[in-house]
């Protein structure tokens, strides 16, 4: 039986776990499986998951060959972190990598107050290298005069792209450069635009642009490293972009960061070792526990503020607060920011609200549509269950048609409307009780009773209190059947039928389970020991008679010495821990019996406790009790109430 005990609790540790995870190694079968379980282990949404590929999966050919994908995932915050490191290193590698362009040196001659400055660039590469000629005919044509040729001499042995000045020459102020200034877009940008300077006027200075912007009004945003730039090469009679503004940026809004799957439409498939998906396993059912983080509110952003070119702020809208999406189960904790589960169950988005709910229904058939189910509350299923389909619960769970050859397991009580059809391998697990209209060819195991109104044919029933067939029709033929306090039945075994029918009661059907499968590991291991025994005594006759053996043999000898040690602790321990569940079998106080209200026919075993009784007549209304260890027939008795109450809470 699924201990949903212990899976809750894994279930809880998990979540402390992922608390402190920051980046997980994940694999999976393909891409989506393989983000989808990052998400789960990172215990955020899907969509706020970054990765990287470390190794490209691939699905095989015809079964072989096949090889799952490798990602490293991290959550969003952290992955803008990595991504700025990444970038970096790769910003880095590509400078290092980069082929160098060859660039000639320059030279630059700008007249101002100061008189003529020159200023000279090295060359990159293999570029060519700026010369005195070179220098002394740029000054000319700027109409340069006392020019100190040795100064010039040094400028341009250093080229350290500085200006230096290096001369005069005949300034005319009427022909300076002028600079106008244009301020557009809402005063979000401004624009100069420069006249060249005639013969003996100054060249324009940054000072000078700055100076000209600040009595335009202009004081924010001014594009000061391009300015420099600009002066060295100005572009003249054209409107130039040296200021702009910043525009303001609104608050984002709260919003609900999600620890589960909101969209169905992606729910991720199972993939077998063979590469094939195994549809059954839909993982449709998203289960939760008890103070589970379901959700978290992000709070809303304060807007930031923007600013014009002429310095006024521009006011920015503060992101909006919303109401927690509250449905039923679920809670605000402690920090005013998560949304806790309030009991175990299904975790849903109906309606744009969270809900937890304790009870999940399945429209129609549990087939291929809604694959496997295993559900932390109660399962309701309102068609069948189809042959080769497992439904798990810890609480009841409820069909309202058939069970076929398939699997079913509740810590609660598990009740089929229209009975159970096992065809020899469906097996149905429960921590209460069973309730059906028949029950055929099935292992059934029950930690209270099974109540079928029909029979139970050909199966193998295991109750801890009783078994009981109380309808018009209601019979026990075939198979065994075991129960602590009582085996009740309209009639029990078949005057036409040749198979065995066996009812032992008196006993705890559990323990007497694991007892009997010690009992069959004893004879096992019984057997290993004595064929162990006869290849030892083999060899050792070998060693015997010549007085050495073959470093084979002698390797075999030693691992059947080994083997015979392992052996022989392991039967000393299955025989105290048979001695113990025969000692408490032993303790069993309960008056176990065995009833027919028609008939019990020729044929039915009847066992209680120690004792065991062979019907060879047929008997009518009749009930077989334990009478100083002897098996005694007497008047029938009735079920006891419970038996005949029926299941609590039943949805009819």
């Amino acid at each position: 039986m699924v201990d949903f005990v212990q899976l809750q609790q894994l279930m809880k540790d998990q979540l402390e776990a992922d608390r402190a995870i920051h980046t997980v190694d994940v694999e999976g079968s393909n891409l989506e499986t393989a983000v989808a379980e990052a998400a789960v282990l990172l215990n955020l949404p899907v969509g706020r998951v970054d990765y990287e590929i470390v190794e490209r999966g691939f699905p095989g050919f015809l079964g072989t060959g096949k090889k799952d994908w490798k990602i490293k995932a991290y959550g969003r915050a952290l992955a803008k972190k990595l991504t700025d490191v990444l970038a970096e290193k790769q910003d880095i590698a590509e400078a290092e990598a980069q082929v160098i362009v060859d660039k000639d040196g320059d030279i630059f001659v700008h007249l101002n107050d100061d008189g003529a400055n020159l200023k000279v660039t090295a060359p990159i590469g293999n570029g060519k290298h700026m010369t005195l000629a070179d220098a002394m005919q740029a000054l000319k044509n700027k109409g340069v005069a006392d020019i100190d040729q040795n100064m010039v001499q040094s400028v341009v042995r250093n080229a350290k792209g500085i200006y230096i000045r290096v001369g005069s020459f005949n300034r005319k102020f009427s022909n300076d450069s002028m600079v106008s200034v244009n301020i557009t877009d809402q005063d979000m940008k401004a624009f100069i635009s420069v006249i060249p300077p005639g013969p003996g006027g100054a060249d324009i200075s940054v000072e000078t642009i700055m100076r000209v912007l600040k009595d335009n009004r202009v004081v924010y945003g001014i594009k000061e490293g391009f300015l420099q730039d600009f002066v060295d090469r100005p572009s003249y009679k054209v409107p130039v972009l040296v200021a702009e503004g910043t525009q303001p940026v609104n608050g984002r809004n709260a919003y609900i960061q999600y620890n589960f799957r909101t969209e169905q439409s992606r729910v991720p498939f199972k993939e077998g070792n063979d590469g094939r998906v195994d549809f059954r396993e839909s993982n449709a059912i998203q289960n939760v526990v008890k103070d589970q983080p379901l959700g978290k509110k992000i709070p809303p952003e304060e807007g930031i503020m923007g600013r014009s070119v002429v310095g006024q702020y521009i006011p920015a809208k503060s992101g909006q607060d919303i109401e927690f999406p509250l449905g039923s189960n679920v809670h605000v904790g402690e920090d005013r920011m998560t949304i806790l589960s309030d009991i175990a169950g299904q975790v849903v988005l109906a309606a744009g609200k969270i809900s937890v709910e304790p009870v999940y229904t399945v429209q129609g058939n549990v087939n291929l549509k809604t694959g496997n189910i295993m559900f932390l509350g109660t399962v309701i299923i309102t068609g069948n269950v189809e042959d080769g389909f497992s439904v798990k619960a810890q609480g009841n769970i409820e069909v309202k048609g058939t069970v076929e050859k398939a699997e079913l397991e509740a810590e609660g009580d598990i009740i089929v409307l229209k009975g159970i059809s096992g065809k020899t391998t469906g097996t149905v697990r429960t921590g209460k009780s069973v309730y059906a209209r028949f029950i055929e060819n099935a292992v059934i195991e029950a930690g209270n009773m099974v109540i079928a109104n029909e029979g139970i044919v050909n199966s193998q029933v295991d109750a801890y209190k009783r078994i009981v067939c109380q309808g018009k029709r209601a019979r026990i033929v075939g198979g065994r059947y075991r129960a602590s306090e009582e085996i009740n039945a309209k009639t029990i075994g078949s005057a036409a039928s040749g198979t065995e029918t066996i009812c032992e009661v008196g006993i705890d059907p559990k323990t007497k389970k694991e007892l009997d499968d010690l009992i069959t590991k004893k004879l096992a291991l019984e057997k290993d020991l004595e064929e162990a025994k006869l290849n030892f005594q083999t060899l050792n006759n070998i060693l015997q008679q010549r007085k050495s053996l073959p470093p084979d043999k002698e390797e075999q000898l030693k691992e059947i010495m080994g083997t015979q040690k392992v052996l022989t602790a392991d039967l000393k321990q299955v025989t105290e821990d048979i001695e113990k569940l025969q000692e408490k079998l032993n303790t069993v106080k309960t008056r176990g019996r065995v009833s027919a209200s028609d008939k019990i026919f020729p044929g039915v075993k009847v066992v209680i406790r120690d004792a065991i009784e062979d019907v060879k007549n047929e008997y009518k209304a009749i009930t077989f009790v334990l009478d100083n260890d002897l098996i005694k027939a007497i008047k029938y008795e009735e079920p006891d109430e419970e038996a005949k109450r029926g299941p609590a809470g039943y949805t009819e």
